[in-house]
């Protein structure tokens, strides 16, 4: 019989910073790359959970795009700056925005497989960090003259560029899914043209994101799983602690909401009210099997139940959740009724909305999906956003004293995971 994988008490993640300041000045957390990021979750997730670090064998951390210098680097570079020696591999996954929860189902195969299983450190970190602080891009220019040499290397001096030439922003051109002949905001747009979803509903759905990200907040349901960030803004004296997500809006108005204009097409739905915040974030845990949970006296927080793993139209990208959880329903042995905790990752209120009306047809109930808020009120790093919702999850599980939770988002390209946990608490 094949052992259960588990998910340490003692994860942790970063607060979830906007890109920008009022959407004006360099966001919180812009001082730092993807590893940084990365390091610092894995640095505090070690520091929570009562595991002996000699016995943390490998690590696996989501990563979607490259936005840093060493972002090449990515899991090895967070290894590294989260304080695990140079003799723990690292290996970086990248499955868009499932990234982060593809790292834990990843591990989890390494270490049931038992092919490349480390079986004197058994344990396993895994995550995931994104700075969304992509760069600008200048294309076709390696081997042009710069001055008197040829430009193979290094940095680029702007006098030397031709008249007409310009640079593309890396995260506009990967939120363009070429598949699909669309960006990513227009396949939201196609869902909610399918499922008949109109601008109030998606707006009240925005709202209420916001309205119960703030309830959770103030009441300290995130203060288990978040570890706070000291920051020195540019020119300041003191650092500026960041405890919490910054997205979060003390006075969100639905008269404001439907006042904003469409974001990707004229008499569109979708708006910068009701769409996921664009931030940098990063997640760690520490993952075991049964067995060795056991033998070495660890503190288990949830049991990974069920996973999937799903593709659909990349023009309705955003309907991935449907299919990934049924087929993870389906592996748990499970029904939709009996989940009692939904982290649903809200890419755009349509989106989601579509699929919260198909999983009522599975069972599942709308009132148990994203009561802490989910990323339209407290956004979507990427290729950390699975590890943040599962720890989301499972503190939550643990808290409510309930059994099962699921996790699922829908992936650019058209695709979709989930994992259901089930608490041991």
């Amino acid at each position: 019989m094949t052992e259960s994988i588990f998910i340490l008490d003692g994860g942790r993640r970063l607060p979830r910073a906007d890109i920008l300041v009022n959407n004006q000045k360099p966001g919180l957390f812009s001082r730092f790359s993807a590893t940084q990021l990365g390091g610092m979750a894995i640095k505090h997730a070690l520091e929570h959970t009562a595991v002996d670090q000699g016995l943390i064998g490998h690590v696996v951390m989501g990563m979607a795009q490259h936005a840093n210098r060493d972002s090449i680097y990515a899991a090895q570079g967070m290894r590294r700056r989260g304080g695990l020696g140079h003799d723990v591999p690292a290996l970086t996954v990248a499955r868009i925005c499932g990234s982060g929860a593809e790292a834990i189902a990843v591990g989890s195969e390494i270490m049931l497989a038992g092919v490349r299983h480390d079986k004197k450190r058994p344990f396993m970190v895994v995550g995931g960090g994104e700075s969304m602080q992509y760069p600008f891009c200048l294309f076709n220019w390696r081997g042009k003259k710069v001055g008197t040499a040829i430009q193979k290397y290094g940095p680029v001096d702007i006098k030397g560029l031709p008249p007409g030439a310009h640079l593309q922003d890396a995260l506009l051109m990967g939120l363009f899914d070429p598949g699909a002949k669309m960006a990513m905001g227009n396949t939201a747009e196609e869902l909610g043209r399918r499922y008949k979803i109109t601008r109030e509903e998606a707006d009240r759905f925005g709202y209420r994101s916001q309205v119960n990200a703030k309830k959770a907040r103030d009441a300290g349901w995130f203060d288990e799983e978040i570890e706070p960030v000291s920051v020195v803004v540019d020119g300041a004296k003191a650092p500026i602690e960041v405890k919490y997500d910054t997205h979060i809006l003390e006075d969100v108005n639905l008269k404001k909401m439907a006042r904003l204009r469409p974001a990707f097409e004229p008499g569109g739905i979708v708006t910068a009210g009701n769409a996921s915040a664009v931030v940098d974030g990063a997640a760690a845990m520490v993952i075991g099997k049964e067995s060795d949970v056991k033998k070495h006296n660890c503190k288990p927080l949830v049991r990974l139940a069920g996973m999937g793993v799903a593709s659909c139209d990349p023009q309705i990208m955003g309907w991935g959740p449907v299919p990934s959880t049924r087929l993870a329903l389906e592996n748990a042995g499970l029904k939709g009724q009996d989940l009692d905790w939904i982290e649903l990752n809200e890419a755009f209120a349509p989106q989601a909305l579509a699929c919260i009306k198909d999983f009522a047809e599975m069972g599942i109930d709308p009132e148990k999906i994203n009561q802490m808020g989910n990323a339209i009120a407290l956004g979507h790093p990427l290729g950390a956003t699975g590890a943040v919702l599962t720890l989301t999850c499972a503190y939550a599980l643990r808290r409510t004293k309930k059994r099962y939770g699921l996790v699922t988002m829908c992936i650019g390209g058209g695709q979709g995971i989930a994992l259901i946990l089930e608490s041991v608490n």
